[in-house]
């Protein structure tokens, strides 16, 4: 350990440890609007909150759960449940914002630490693989609070502190970015999704439609008074049809077999994946992974967690290594006749997702089976509008794997940073350089292949 560095109790540098509260023990419920209410599936192994899976809380319940209610810079660490040790750093934007027992809140005092280097030695590997091996093999994995303050980091002074966290928060940053633009990105798709295929305003022209059109200029097919006819999803467009989903794509069809099975996989657990996106991807030898590592994805597939649908945690699947495989929790949807840009935004509407949520079964454990995908109807345009809408947003998301990509560098280059610099092993100023031109190149890089 460097001279400068000391050994203290994470308790002796906190102002309060303390853990949330749950409403309904008060007699309150979740609310459609209202205050932030954070629960542990908002951490991540990644040390940042998830805000599209935030519940709300009236305001009365708010004042009520005193104790729980966050402040900027607090810390949440995740002390119940089967993934403990995840962990998440309360943003101003996140304010007003309350959180449940399943999250250890962590207040630390700013004249002894820094917030974020305490975030930092929290996301530590070893640390969370210790956390969840102290946790015994019950049912319901816990930490106690007093185990949680007694967790001892070496920890230098606050100058140094920031000059770590400054660098890898650069990194952190960067891959935060990203994710923001790959949500504009879907955010530009669906929004034209929507305007073609739900509002049916998709562009015709003299060529396409001179029956609605007589000049040169392109106008909406509702709005020109296009011809409608019945189906059993209400009104469609005249020459589309409804078919079930395994009409046009397949299910589940490929799975690890005996004899093929490589010896190294790249494993996504359901724990691993948010709305639209993929925090985690863990390399293994197959022998050692969870005999739920049997689902092949392709690119082009669409991922969807069986499990809680209401929570929408699927994924686009583009880009990723070979030999990626997905925990049977998933249901993997391989496009056949139509391209994975309509039904991967298919899959993102309300519509889809209510569905979903009708059929689950299991009050404490609702999921769905690969059937019931397989059953749902769905909306099929003709051939040259799909082919359209493809060419205008196939480019989006290809960018949008660019910078997936571009995530899962920087992801493997700060958690093989994050260990050694924490721990006073090397020094920063060896990699300060190293990391800022990394960075740099990235985004010559991606600059290069925008498409």
């Amino acid at each position: 350990m460097p001279k400068n560095w000391k050994t203290y109790k994470l308790g002796t540098v906190s102002e309060l440890i303390t853990k949330g509260t749950t409403p309904s023990t008060y007699g309150y419920k979740f609310t459609i609007e209202g205050i932030n209410y954070i629960k542990s599936d908002s951490t991540s192994y990644d040390g940042h909150l998830d805000s599209s899976v935030f519940v709300k809380v009236s305001k009365e319940a708010h004042e009520k759960l005193k104790r729980s209610q966050l402040q900027e810079d607090d810390i949440l660490f995740s002390i119940a449940g089967a993934y403990l040790g995840k962990s998440g750093m309360v943003k101003k934007r996140h304010l007003p914002a309350n959180t449940n027992q399943a999250n250890a809140i962590i207040r630390v005092d700013k004249s002894k630490v820094l917030p974020k280097f305490i975030n930092l030695l929290l996301r530590n590997p070893s640390l969370v693989n210790y956390v969840n091996a102290s946790s015994g093999q019950s049912a319901q994995p816990n930490l106690n609070l007093t185990d949680l303050g007694n967790l001892e980091f070496k920890i230098p002074n606050l100058k140094e502190q920031k000059q770590i966290a400054s660098i890898l928060s650069a990194i952190d940053n960067k891959i935060e970015n990203n994710l923001a633009i790959n949500k504009t990105l879907e955010d530009m798709a669906m929004a034209l999704y929507k305007r073609w295929f739900v509002d049916f305003d998709f562009p015709v022209t003299k060529e396409s439609h001179p029956e609605l059109v007589s000049g040169s200029q392109t106008i909406g097919y509702k709005s020109a008074g296009g011809a409608f006819i019945d189906s059993e999803l209400g009104l469609i467009p005249k020459g589309w049809e409804v078919k079930r989903l395994d009409e046009v794509a397949t299910v589940n069809s490929k799975s690890i077999k005996k004899g093929k099975a490589p010896k190294v996989i790249n494993y996504i657990d359901i724990a691993s994946v948010k709305e639209g996106y993929i925090e985690e991807i863990k390399t293994m030898n197959l022998k050692d992974a969870p005999s739920r590592a049997r689902r092949i994805i392709n690119d082009g597939d669409i991922v969807w967690s069986t499990v809680r649908p209401n929570r929408k945690s699927r994924f686009l699947s583009l880009g990723n290594d070979e030999n990626t495989i997905a925990s049977t929790g998933f249901a993997v949807i391989t496009p056949v006749l139509i391209n994975f840009s309509f039904l991967y935004l298919f899959s993102c509407t309300e519509d889809f997702v209510d569905y979903l949520v009708s059929r689950a079964t299991g009050s404490s454990y609702p999921a769905v089976t690969g059937k019931v995908f397989e059953e749902c109807e769905i909306l099929v345009p003709a051939k040259d509008i799909l082919e359209k809408f493809n060419r205008i947003v196939e480019p989006l998301f290809l960018q949008s794997s660019l910078n997936s990509i571009e995530n899962k560098s920087l992801t493997k280059l700060r958690d093989t940073l994050l260990p050694k610099l924490i721990s006073g092993e090397v020094r920063l100023k060896a990699f300060q350089n190293q990391i800022e031109t990394v960075i740099a190149r990235k985004e010559r890089q991606k600059q290069s292949h925008k498409v």
